[in-house]
């Protein structure tokens, strides 16, 4: 039996890749996974299929880095829900370019979505947690955030950046009975990274499906126990440099 039953999970970037994985995970653990995407089509078909095969899901579109976005989901989720058990910040992008060439726009834009958006919404949604007295936020980082490699200077700065907010608020949120979890992941075969870099050998990548598993084993640990930070690696991931 499994202990996600009837919980409200929202995902951020839930509409492909990671994101919708970890839908598909919790789903099937019993929680209701609302897929939060800017691309609602996307999100749309991934909650349809999820409801095709008996699971409870919705769509709902979110730009995460417009705060009244956010808060409109929010209330969306709380009229017809009456509580968020589960937040997952997945939403990511990137611009991968030399520091000389990276514009303050493509800066801001990385860094809104990557690191101000989980702080806007655990900022909006913890006090909620708060009152339940339980709950839990997981916040997608990155190897990115472990080691560096050349022209990604904004990448690994939003998620250095996010792996010392999770940590922060992991302090801040446990006397109050919600958990705060840092996933690092390394590579895996979903279009952030395919897309992007099309030469790339899938095989030295992971399933996200292997990471969303990861998600979902977090987020089952006893009441008693948090995991405020692991690690998923390709087994064929390149070694630190």
């Amino acid at each position: 039996m499994d202990n996600l039953s009837g919980k409200v999970a929202l995902v951020t970037g839930g509409g492909r890749g990671l994101g919708a994985a970890i839908c598909q995970t919790v789903a099937e653990a019993g929680a209701i996974a609302i897929a939060a995407d800017i691309q609602i089509d996307l999100a749309e078909a991934v909650a349809h299929d999820l409801r095709q095969n008996g699971m409870e899901a919705i769509a709902l579109p979110l730009d995460v880095t417009d705060e009244q976005q956010v808060e409109t989901v929010i209330q969306k989720i709380m009229d017809q829900y009456g509580k968020i058990d589960i937040l997952i910040n997945n939403a990511g992008t990137d611009v991968t370019l030399p520091i000389e060439e990276l514009s303050i726009e493509d800066w801001d834009k990385v860094m809104s979505v990557n690191l101000r958006a989980p702080f806007v919404l655990s900022k909006a949604i913890l006090p909620l947690m708060k009152q339940q007295g339980s709950g839990h936020i997981v916040n997608i980082a990155s190897t990115a955030a472990k080691r560096v490699w050349s022209n990604a200077s904004v990448y690994h700065a939003s998620k250095w950046g996010l792996m010392g907010l999770s940590h922060s608020l992991h302090v801040e949120a446990r006397p109050h009975g919600v958990k705060v979890t840092a996933i690092v992941a390394g590579g895996m075969r979903t279009p952030f990274l395919l897309d992007r870099f099309p030469d790339i050998d899938p095989g030295i990548l992971q399933d996200p499906k292997n990471v969303a598993d990861t998600v979902r084993y977090v987020l089952m640990q006893p009441a008693e126990t948090v995991i405020p930070e692991v690690m998923v690696l390709p087994m064929r991931e390149g070694s630190w440099p």
